[in-house]
């Protein structure tokens, strides 16, 4: 027997904001799934807005998810109306009636990716940033990216991108996508060509998968602070607890830590990599930059997390996450200066979302140029990494230090502005 339900009418409800600075509010109302609650926070962070309350309750069937977010005044929210529709779990009529068969349940078919090939007579001050945030809007997933400086000045960027409308091989879509860029490039641009990449290109764009043993030392070897000598802020005033008494079915996990942008997302996404079931959770952002999570959780078989190393393991990987959800370094590249970030890609095989586009905003901020950009995937001690590496133009001018681009890198993908 299925589920009742109006499935077409109330599976997502936006109720947006009646006054500036008021949280819009979200609701999901559908059949459950794992990792829908990670599904979902992704997508409201792709659309860079942030949860600042959230509730979630679930029987293992259904799901109730209620998510106050604040953000950006020009969302389009019919548009993430149709992306969170997407996630949720589908159904099936009968008579009229709608019934969740999660036996129809199917694996999407990988999107095709495309190359775009961009040509510009001379670089400008945040020239990439302008590109990206163009395909953003456009809803064009960068997957990975080469740019390069010739020595004359002119810029060459090879974009694998791939479409959430599905539309990019079509005349019409890639018109409207070369007329967006145009627009934003001006005299700058040379030319542009989009085309789908076969299985030779995307193999030849893939890069080496060897990272210099330095790169791997500096920002993948983070160990977790002694709570008791650390004394950073940030350090200081995280928490993870687990407790098995308050619930004969469940465990309680209770996080309070400093919030981030995609904090939500990134406890959603570790939960779902543990493969552990969220039954009940509440969440909270205060004014004082604080984010507190009570979660009532339980393993895949239905039992509590009752093994003390699979609680220390949960608990270290959920406190890993919330204090490095992005690894952020600057170093030397030979003569040069260069800009690492690196974020772990979920099971699924999808990135973090606008990792890039804050980058590169972060950058434009600072007044950098860049002069060159590779973007790889590494399996780095059993973890798949997305890693960006930026070179960074010393051109007349660059007088920032070290530690203040990557202070004001990380602050931006942190959303600590």
């Amino acid at each position: 027997m299925g589920v009742l339900y109006d499935y077409d009418e109330d599976v997502v409800l936006i109720r947006q904001a009646e006054k500036p600075g008021d949280p819009t509010e979200i609701t999901v109302n559908c059949p459950d799934k794992t990792g829908l609650g990670c599904d979902l926070c992704r997508i409201i962070l792709q659309f860079g807005l942030s949860i600042s309350r959230g509730d979630v309750s679930t029987d293992g069937k259904w799901c109730y998810i209620l998510f106050w977010v604040v953000g950006k005044p020009n969302t389009r929210w019919n548009l993430l109306h149709i992306r969170l529709l997407e996630v949720c779990p589908s159904c099936s009529s009968a008579s009229g009636i709608i019934y969740y068969k999660p036996e129809f349940q199917q694996q999407p078919k990988p999107p095709d990716v495309f190359l775009l090939k961009l040509w510009c007579y001379h670089d400008r001050k945040g020239l990439l940033h302008d590109v990206t945030e163009v395909l953003c809007e456009l809803e064009l997933t960068i997957k990975r990216v080469k740019i390069s400086t010739a020595p004359d000045g002119r810029v060459m960027g090879l974009f694998f991108v791939t479409d959430t409308r599905n539309e990019l091989h079509t005349k019409k879509r890639q018109e409207d996508t070369i007329n967006h860029l145009e627009a934003v490039l001006g005299d700058a641009m040379m030319s542009i060509e989009i085309e789908l990449a076969g299985s030779e290109v995307t193999a030849c764009s893939q890069g080496s998968s060897f990272l210099p043993p330095a790169i791997t030392e500096e920002i993948f070897s983070l160990e977790l602070p002694n709570e008791r000598s650390n004394g950073s802020a940030v350090s200081n005033s995280l928490s993870v607890t687990m407790d098995n008494s308050l619930s004969p079915s469940h465990t309680l996990v209770q996080i309070i830590c400093l919030d981030h942008k995609g904090l939500i997302y990134d406890i959603m996404r570790t939960l779902k990599e543990y493969n552990i079931q969220t039954s009940y959770g509440r969440f909270f952002a205060n004014a004082k930059g604080m984010c507190e999570a009570d979660l009532l959780v339980m393993q895949v078989d239905g039992k509590k997390i009752v093994d003390p190393n699979k609680q220390n393991a949960l608990s270290s990987r959920l406190r890993m996450e919330l204090l490095h959800p992005l690894r952020v370094a600057v170093r030397s590249r030979g003569p040069d200066t260069e800009l690492l970030v690196a974020n772990p890609v979920e099971l699924s095989g999808r990135g973090r979302p606008l990792v890039f586009y804050d980058i590169t905003l972060a950058l434009k901020i600072l007044n950098i140029q860049i002069f060159s950009v590779e973007i790889g995937r590494h399996m780095i001690r059993d973890r798949e990494w997305e890693v960006y590496r930026i070179l960074l133009d010393e051109g007349d001018g660059f007088c920032l230090s070290r530690n203040k681009i990557e202070e004001g890198v990380r602050k931006k993908l942190m959303g600590w502005e």
